[in-house]
């Protein structure tokens, strides 16, 4: 294989706490009083109610705004579930930034030793992440963008995954086709489906197996276990 493409959150790094933590903590002193808990079941169904994160524009400054307006629109779902509350504009800024920062997120363990050994085989790396404009600044925070040639995200793709064409629109940067590939990530539906929909082979990451397992689904435990994959094809 030639090109290894990785999805980034809940792949490569994950929220430091959880989503439904952060929310909590810097609603606070909003004077909002609810669960952890209750915040992060509120945010999976959001997340999961909002359309894709892919916009159809030409302006790069027109794209960010709509992903700003996006993740607002999410962040209120959240919060119009558990109890809205005033100044809630305010604190979206607040949220906004804080994922910004590299600093709420962190790398799994074996990123680093694995990307480092897939770059000492000569292989092309790549992500393909239903993430916004703000994964840039995120992946240079975590000191691992000098290991991906192309990172492509589906607010400037015009495309999300489980999509083939925000795979295919991956492959041209390397001018590679889909024999060439490797896909690795986390969700079945957007990760596994959407690469094999290009063509791509597809591998799922899953930390925490399902003691029946996937049929005809190839997963892995760690993203060390992908070198053998890649290297079998």
């Amino acid at each position: 294989m030639r090109v290894v493409f990785f999805d980034a959150a809940g792949t490569l790094f994950q929220v430091k706490g959880t989503v439904g933590q952060v929310y909590l903590d810097l609603a606070k002193s909003y004077g909002v009083r609810t669960s952890a808990e209750a915040l992060q079941q509120a945010f999976r169904r959001a997340f999961a109610d909002a359309p894709p994160l892919a916009f159809s524009l030409a302006s790069a400054t027109d794209i960010k705004a709509c992903e700003r307006l996006w993740w607002f629109d999410v962040v209120h779902n959240v919060f119009y579930r558990v109890g809205m509350f005033e100044r809630f504009d305010q604190y979206f800024e607040e949220v906004f930034a804080h994922f910004a920062s590299s600093e709420s997120w962190e790398l799994f363990p074996e990123t680093i030793a694995t990307l480092l050994a897939m770059e000492e085989r000569g292989i092309e790396l790549g992500i393909v992440s239903n993430f916004d404009s703000r994964l840039y600044e995120i992946l240079v925070g975590l000191g691992i963008d000098r290991f991906f040639e192309s990172v492509t995200i589906s607010s400037f793709a015009g495309v999300a995954k489980p999509s083939p064409q925000i795979f295919l629109r991956a492959l041209a940067k390397h001018g590679a086709v889909p024999k060439d590939a490797l896909h690795v990530g986390d969700s079945l539906h957007e990760d596994v489906h959407g690469a094999l929909a290009a063509g791509i082979k597809a591998v799922l990451l899953k930390r925490e197996p399902e003691p029946d397992g996937l049929t005809g689904v190839q997963t892995i435990t760690n993203l060390y276990e992908a070198i053998s994959i890649m290297e079998t094809g």
